[in-house]
């Protein structure tokens, strides 16, 4: 989309807090946030959260799922790590995400409330897998369902796939915030992600943010790594 400004989030994935800060520190001044997840949180805690990502925006990818109580209060036990984005899962349903929504707003001064992010479709997820756990129609159905499901119960934004931007923002235009994970620079592997992009394809497609981790904390120079996806985003 043009005029539109994507920015990069590293994701930190690792169970080492020494390393965690070393590819945060590597990335500074390239990555506008860093991502910290279930590996790293379940294996160090929420001090070593906190540690990790030291003063860089924190990207908190829990990825909560339960019932509306119990996310709620969750989201209340980490409000000392001050998040600048934090994520649930979309298939909770509405109370579940209105619950989080609460809790958001009661919990966290009003300056400083992170963004509500839900998670539509994982990006390992394909339409064979979805079918599976016995959802019907396509990916791009159920993504655009539950955006705007979320939308409606009071997330700030959604976190999909590349491949479904274009299909929510012709669903739900221009207000969610895109987060998007899966993407890899041309030529690097795809891991056990199967819907991805390039940055740039993710930026003209529309993302609001991008989450890159393996190309650029597994590349030989991460800094560099950071630096060309910084500039290709920028171009």
């Amino acid at each position: 989309m043009p005029g539109r400004s994507t920015r990069l989030i590293v994701a930190l994935d690792t169970k080492d807090t020494a390393q965690a800060v070393r590819w945060r520190e590597l990335a500074a001044g390239h990555a506008d946030a860093v991502k910290l997840g279930l590996e790293f949180t379940y294996a160090r805690g929420l001090d070593a959260v906190r540690a990790a990502a030291g003063d860089s925006p924190l990207f908190l990818d829990l990825k909560l799922h339960d019932i509306p109580n119990t996310v709620a209060s969750a989201i209340g036990s980490l409000a000392a790590l001050r998040p600048a984005m934090l994520t649930i899962h979309a298939s909770g349903g509405r109370a579940m995400i209105a619950a989080a929504r609460r809790a958001v707003d009661e919990t966290f001064p009003s300056g400083s409330r992170p963004l509500l992010l839900a998670v539509t479709v994982l990006t390992s997820m394909d339409t064979q897998g979805l079918h599976e756990v016995g959802v019907p129609g396509s990916v791009e159905e159920q993504v655009v369902r539950l955006g705007r499901l979320a939308m409606e119960s009071g997330a700030d934004g959604l976190v999909c796939s590349s491949h479904e931007i274009a299909p929510l923002r012709q669903a739900l235009g221009d207000g969610p915030v895109l987060v998007v994970p899966g993407i890899r620079p041309a030529g690097s592997a795809l891991g056990d992600q199967k819907r991805v992009m390039t940055p740039a394809q993710a930026r003209a497609a529309g993302a609001d943010w991008i989450v890159v981790g393996r190309p650029i904390t597994r590349a030989p120079d991460p800094a560099a790594a950071a630096a060309a996806i910084a500039t290709e985003l920028s171009a």
